[in-house]
């Protein structure tokens, strides 16, 4: 059973290329703003920082797709991501994708990963 530390949101709150949920995670030791997005059927977590500079991506809070739904986009910089895989597709990024955070979804709700050794924290 996964815990309460690692809880993202609630399954229904994450709509196929819609609005991400937006978390913070303990990375390297400080505090990240990190998200999730559900993309094709499958949930994707990332931290919430552009491959160029560690700015955020979304261009309102919890809105990281473009204007198609079809890819990840830094509202900076105009870069854009996989939402499957995080890779870097074009823009200023210079070919550095978005860390990948890993997930699992089950009884409603999506969760970090046991793998992942983080926690969500305030």
């Amino acid at each position: 059973m996964a815990d309460k530390a690692r809880l993202i949101c609630t399954s229904a709150e994450l709509v196929d290329g819609g609005h991400g949920a937006r978390f913070a995670v303990e990375w390297q030791g400080r505090r990240e703003p990190a998200f999730a997005v559900r993309f094709k059927g499958r949930v994707f977590a990332y931290l919430n920082r552009c491959g160029h500079v560690p700015a955020e991506l979304d261009w309102n809070a919890g809105e990281f797709f473009d204007q198609a739904r079809l890819y990840l986009i830094c509202a900076t910089h105009g870069a854009l991501y996989d939402p499957q895989t995080g890779t870097c597709l074009s823009g200023r990024c210079d070919g550095r994708g978005l860390e990948a955070l890993l997930v699992t979804e089950h009884g409603g709700n999506v969760y970090l990963s046991d793998q992942a050794n983080l926690q969500v924290v305030p």
